[in-house]
């Protein structure tokens, strides 16, 4: 009886303490990263460090600063091309000399790339086969022609970040050890000692794999996580390259892939980082496009700190879409 006696005091008592710790946590003060702003709407900037609204102007002088600008998007959004184009307007009217890295893209499309952009050398549809468009992504070209038209107007650097295809699907299947001896790697100069311990990648990275390929086994989630850190390790190797071997007259690099790549500086941002010099300037913008019945999501993005800034902007025509890399 005395020993089920103190087995319940001790129940009540630890009861009673997470009760008063869940009482002093509501009473607590706001946290710098916490959101000050009580309603959203399409077309707000946020600070995620202050939590504060900002305006377009306000950023120019962070992105003309920047080594690296990251643009996390939704996938098939209109109104995230937008804000990328309007980034990339803002630098090359300051004479920054811009270049673009696009997801979109696989490096064994790069020579197509040039030839389109620098060189005006190819149709559209000879330059949508030549890089492998409907091999490597597959989408409607449409839906992203008007950031690759504007590289082509203004001549800028158009760099293709994913690794081919094919190189991917390698790891999918036999797993990212095993495939890094393949003879195929070596043509794309692709690193041998890629880790699989990142416990801090693990933790960003599960949650959209889970969001967008819902219901599978263990097994192919492990895999998927292998998969998309080489997927990221080679877009820092894109980014990290430009960083380090271009001229004092260029101007940074604007990287454009899926929100899942940048989400927390994780995936893409910390590996430029770990590679790249210790100088380096970068920035990260994600955007969010704002659905009127989920707009608690965007607070708590806020309050996680899920980049430097969040840009609301209008739903595109599918709707919400996930939050994939």
């Amino acid at each position: 009886m005395e020993r089920l006696a103190s087995q319940q005091f001790q129940k009540v008592t630890l009861w009673f303490c997470l009760c008063l710790l869940l009482f002093q946590a509501s009473c607590a003060s706001t946290p710098d990263s916490s959101s000050t702003v009580r309603d959203f709407h399409v077309g707000q900037i946020i600070d995620v460090k202050t939590g504060e609204l900002v305006e377009f102007e306000d950023l120019e002088s962070v992105l003309t600063d920047a080594d690296v600008v990251y643009i996390g998007e939704e996938h098939y959004t209109p109104s995230h091309i937008d804000a990328a184009v309007q980034i990339l307007e803002t630098l090359v009217a300051s004479d920054r000399k811009p270049a673009l890295a696009m997801e979109m893209f696989s490096w064994d499309g790069q020579s197509a790339l040039d030839q389109y952009t620098q060189q005006h050398a190819l149709t559209e549809a000879q330059f949508l086969k030549d890089s492998h468009w409907e091999e490597n992504w597959g989408s409607d070209f449409t839906g992203y022609e008007r950031l690759v038209n504007f590289a082509k107007e203004h001549r800028l650097p158009l760099y293709a970040l994913n690794p081919p295809r094919s190189l991917v699907r390698m790891v999918s299947k036999q797993g990212l050890q095993a495939a890094l001896v393949d003879p195929a790697m070596d043509k794309w100069g692709v690193k041998k000692d890629i880790s699989l311990k990142d416990p801090e990648y693990e933790k960003v990275i599960f949650k959209p794999i889970e969001l967008c390929h819902p219901g599978l086994p263990k097994k192919m989630y492990d895999r998927y996580y292998q998969a998309s850190i080489f997927r990221d390790e080679g877009m820092a190797k894109v980014i990290t390259g430009y960083v380090d071997e271009k001229s004092q007259d260029q101007g940074p690099l604007v990287s454009y892939t899926g929100g899942g790549h940048i989400q927390y500086k994780v995936p893409v941002p910390k590996r430029v980082r770990r590679d790249a010099s210790s100088t380096l300037k970068d920035v990260s913008i994600y955007l969010i496009a704002l659905d009127p019945v989920r707009k608690e999501e965007v607070k708590e993005a806020i309050d996680e700190g899920i980049a430097d800034y969040i840009w609301l902007r209008a739903l595109g025509p599918n709707g919400p879409q996930p939050r994939c890399g």
